[in-house]
C-alpha cells in the first residue's frame, strides 16, 4: 500500500466542535490532519468570528486558513430550541466534543460533561477557556494578549524600557496544542475504560507551563530575567547582532569550548578567550555591553554572509533573521518540501504541512470550508429529509 493510500491515526474518530477565534480550531485541525471528521458548528450567517479578522488570503482571514482546512462546516443556531435534537444527533456518532465557547455557555447549553456523560458515555469532553473552572478567575473574559500578560509573558519579553506581546497567538496555541494531546490520551485511555473522559484546559496553565524556565529563575524571590530584546536574558552572547552591511545575524553560544572557539575563529582575537571579564557565562552577562561593543566592532567591518560563514566554520551556532517573506521562500522548507496546496472557497492556496513527517501515513489537508458548506450533508447522513431542511432555513436554525 501506498503512503497516499495509508490509513490514518484517527481515521473514524469523529470530532464535533463548538469552536471561534483560535484555541479551539487549533486544536481540532490538528486532529484532522491525523485523519479524524471534524464537524464545525458554527452561527448561521456570521458563524466563527475569526473569518472576518482580516482578508489577506484572497479575501479570507489569515487565521482562520491557518486554523479551519480539512473541516466540515454546519451552521446551527444552539439558542433555537429545534437545534437541540440536531445537535443530539450528531453527539450520538461523535467520539469528541470540544468548545471554547465564553464561560459558562456550554453548561447553559446543557453541553457540560456531567449532562452528556449518562446518554453519552463513550464521548469525551474537552472544555478550553482563559482560566478554567472554578477560581476566582472562572468567568473572565480572556483572550491571548490578557493571558500573556497574567501568565508573566509581557515582563520577560521585550526591551528594558518597553514590555512586548508575542507576535503570533502564542497563549491559544499553547491551550490548542495541550487540548490536542490531552484528547489523544482520553482516546488511548477510553480503549483500556470503555468511556469517555472530561478535559478542561486552561490558557493560563498551558502558558505559565512554557515560562517555567523564568519562573525558576526567580525562585524565592530572586530577581527574575530581565527584559533584553531579542537578546538571551541569562546567557550571552546570544542574540542578534549587527554587521557592516547593515544586515543582522542572530547567534548563540552555549558553554566554554564554544566561547574559545568563537574567540579565535570568528573574532580571530585568541586574547579575549581568557579576558577575565568574560571567564564564564555569569561574568558575559555581567559584562554582556563590554562584550557586545567588542563584537559589533569586528562585525562592523564584514557583511552578513561573512560572519555566517565564519560561525559556520567554527560549527557556532548562528541564523538569519527572516521577515515573513524570508519564511515563504525559505531554502530548508523547499527542500524538504514542506509545502502544499488545499482547496478553500476562494480558490487553492500554499499550505505548510504539519510538523513532524512520518514514514507511515500523508497528513489530510483538505479544503478551508465556507460558511455553511456541508449543513445540507450534514443532515441529510443525521436523517433529515429535503423538506426539513428547507424548515430549517426558513426559521434560522441553520
Amino acid at each position: 500500500m501506498s503512503i497516499a493510500a495509508s490509513p490514518r491515526p484517527l481515521d473514524g474518530i469523529t470530532v464535533v466542535s463548538l469552536e471561534h477565534a483560535i484555541a479551539a480550531p487549533f486544536c481540532t485541525r490538528q486532529l484532522a490532519d491525523m485523519g479524524a471528521r471534524v464537524i464545525k458548528v458554527e452561527r448561521p450567517g456570521v458563524g466563527d468570528f475569526a473569518r472576518g479578522y482580516d482578508e489577506r488570503v484572497h479575501g479570507l482571514a489569515s487565521h482562520f486558513v491557518w486554523t479551519n482546512r480539512s473541516k466540515e462546516s454546519l451552521t446551527l443556531d444552539l439558542k433555537h430550541d429545534t437545534a437541540t435534537p440536531v445537535l443530539e444527533r450528531l453527539l450520538e456518532q461523535a467520539d469528541v466534543l470540544v468548545q471554547n465557547l465564553a464561560p459558562g455557555a456550554a453548561a447553559r447549553l446543557g453541553l457540560s460533561f456531567e449532562a452528556l456523560h449518562e446518554r453519552f458515555p463513550k464521548l469525551i469532553v474537552c472544555d478550553i477557556s482563559g482560566y478554567g473552572e472554578g477560581g476566582p478567575y472562572q468567568d473572565k473574559k480572556a483572550y491571548d494578549l490578557l493571558i500573556q500578560s497574567e501568565g508573566g509573558f509581557l515582563s520577560v519579553t521585550g526591551t528594558p524600557d518597553d514590555m512586548a506581546k508575542a507576535g503570533c497567538s502564542i497563549a491559544d496555541i499553547s491551550a490548542g496544542m495541550y487540548a490536542y494531546t490531552h484528547i489523544l490520551n482520553a482516546l488511548l485511555l477510553r480503549q483500556n475504560t470503555g468511556k469517555g473522559s472530561r478535559i478542561d484546559v486552561s490558557m493560563l496553565e498551558s502558558l505559565v507551563e512554557w515560562m517555567n524556565y523564568p519562573l525558576y529563575y526567580a525562585f524565592e524571590g530572586a530577581e527574575p530575567p530581565p527584559r533584553t530584546g531579542a537578546a538571551h536574558a541569562t546567557i550571552y552572547p546570544y542574540g542578534p547582532f549587527d554587521t557592516g552591511d547593515g544586515g543582522t545575524v542572530m547567534l548563540g553560544l552555549q558553554n566554554e569550548r564554544e566561547w574559545r572557539v568563537f574567540c579565535e575563529q570568528v573574532l580571530l582575537q585568541t586574547e579575549l578567550a581568557d579576558d577575565e571579564r568574560f571567564a564564564s557565562n555569569s561574568q558575559r552577562v555581567h559584562n554582556r555591553a563590554a562584550l557586545k561593543s567588542l563584537i559589533l566592532g569586528v562585525f562592523a567591518e564584514l557583511d552578513a554572509e561573512e560572519v555566517i560563514r565564519r560561525l559556520d566554520q567554527a560549527r557556532i551556532a548562528n541564523a538569519h533573521v527572516n521577515d515573513m517573506h524570508g519564511v515563504w521562500h525559505h531554502p530548508q522548507l523547499a527542500a524538504r518540501q514542506r509545502w502544499t496546496e488545499i482547496g478553500s472557497p476562494k480558490g487553492p492556496l500554499p499550505a505548510l504541512l504539519p510538523p513532524g513527517a512520518s514514514n507511515a501515513f500523508q497528513p489530510r489537508m483538505d479544503a478551508v470550508p465556507d460558511l455553511g458548506e456541508h449543513s445540507a450533508a450534514i443532515l441529510t447522513e443525521l436523517g433529515y429529509g429535503d423538506a426539513d431542511i428547507q424548515q430549517f432555513q426558513q426559521t434560522g436554525v441553520i
